[in-house]
């Protein structure tokens, strides 16, 4: 039976926690196998105090939409102090040493699904960079990746190009636990083996799912309602860098893609032609009711997995994006807004990793083409994180 780092911390309590105040970096989603918060198991621990809870994107209670500031949470559950790390500008995306001073460890319990896009765990490096020199050391209550941990895919990030959407060299789908990446992160940045300890799951296989595990989904922010989310989201992600609709103001965001001038049914027709594995497209019309293209019909197809061990992800995700281009490029472009605090480089580039996928597209590269330049570089990472592994 599975138990994540929680309900281990629950059930058995933590020497290094003793006599303790701590700080807890979490959210509403985490939660252990009887549903109860993160706060309050953390609460209940005997010996400890909790002085502070620190909420990440989205909102300790996770009802912000993405790119939203949230400031001014009431505190949550046993919690005395609730500290936003994402409230609206680039410096709360750290914590200060003023906001750290009077807690002896920092306690992470994050619900990450597996993309280098997805925040939560560059809210831990951030932590983790703002501990470490102030001697407070990073205990991570690990969970389950719910996208399995054994593939890896997707390009390097290179230097110049690091954002909250990628604050670390990490594949797209990088096939870690929060408490691995954790481990990964201290050694790339030379910290003592004590300024990360790690309570690990019971009972988790890496080749299994979040739906596989018995343990219950709670979406960990509002446009990430189930696992098969999760599963797509590595390759649709990559649409929040374009005018294309990544199918937010839908019920299934991430599954459902297309735009106002996309041919939803030729657009089916040219991916299933590609024989991309473990996939169905679907041709959809839909109409989102909120963010791009709100109240207006669009194009698009619905991604349906049909083998995840053999579907991937970032490549699909690229496939598509490439053949909605292909439609219309005139009326395709590159998202140039602020994109999480950053003007320059434009999303797309922030989310590759690089211009090199980008000034590839618009010269007319195939996504076999761009996706070969990948591969030594998911073989590297694969080596590379071998030395964080925690689980077989």
């Amino acid at each position: 039976m599975l138990a994540t780092g929680l309900d281990v911390l629950g059930r058995d309590g933590h020497p290094r926690l003793a006599g303790r105040r701590l700080g807890l970096v979490t959210h509403a989603p985490a939660v252990d196998g009887r549903l109860r918060s993160a706060v309050d198991v953390v609460a209940a621990v005997p010996g400890v105090r909790l002085v502070a809870v620190f909420g990440p994107e989205h909102g300790y209670h996770g009802q912000a939409q993405d790119l939203k500031g949230i400031a001014g949470e009431e505190p949550a559950g046993s919690a005395p102090r609730l500290v936003s790390l994402y409230d609206g500008t680039a410096a709360s995306l750290r914590p200060t040493a003023a906001q750290l001073q009077g807690i002896d460890v920092l306690l992470v319990d994050l619900v990450d699904i597996g993309s280098r896009y997805y925040t939560f765990q560059a809210t831990m490096k951030y932590c983790l960079e703002a501990a470490a020199p102030l001697g407070i050391p990073l205990v991570v209550l690990d969970r389950p990746n719910p996208i399995a941990g054994v593939a890896v895919e997707g390009p390097a990030l290179r230097p110049g190009y690091e954002s909250f959407v990628g604050a670390h060299d990490i594949a797209s789908r990088h096939g870690l636990t929060m408490g691995e990446l954790a481990l990964l992160y201290a050694h790339d940045l030379g910290l003592p083996r004590d300024a990360v300890e790690v309570v690990r799951c019971e009972g988790w296989r890496r080749n299994a799912y979040g739906d596989e595990c018995g343990m219950p989904w709670v979406l960990p922010s509002p446009n990430m309602p189930t696992v098969d989310t999760a599963v797509v989201y590595p390759g649709q992600c990559l649409f929040e860098g374009t005018n294309l609709s990544e199918g937010r103001g839908t019920t299934r965001p991430f599954e459902i893609c297309g735009a106002p001038w996309v041919d939803g049914v030729a657009l089916a027709r040219r991916l299933t032609a590609e024989g991309l594995p473990g996939v169905f497209f679907r041709p959809v019309t839909y109409r989102p009711t909120f963010q791009k293209h709100a109240g207006r019909d669009c194009g698009g197809v619905q991604v349906h997995v049909t083998d995840r061990e053999t579907f991937l992800p970032v490549r699909t995700g690229l496939a598509i994006l490439l053949e909605m281009r292909r439609q219309d490029p005139g009326r395709f472009a590159w998202r140039t807004e602020t994109y999480e605090f950053v003007d320059d480089p434009i999303a797309i580039d922030l989310l590759f990793g690089s211009d090199r996928e980008r000034l590839a597209i618009e010269a007319g590269a195939g996504w076999r083409e761009i996706a070969a330049a990948w591969e030594p570089e998911e073989r590297a990472f694969a080596d590379r994180r071998r030395g964080a592994l925690l689980y077989e």
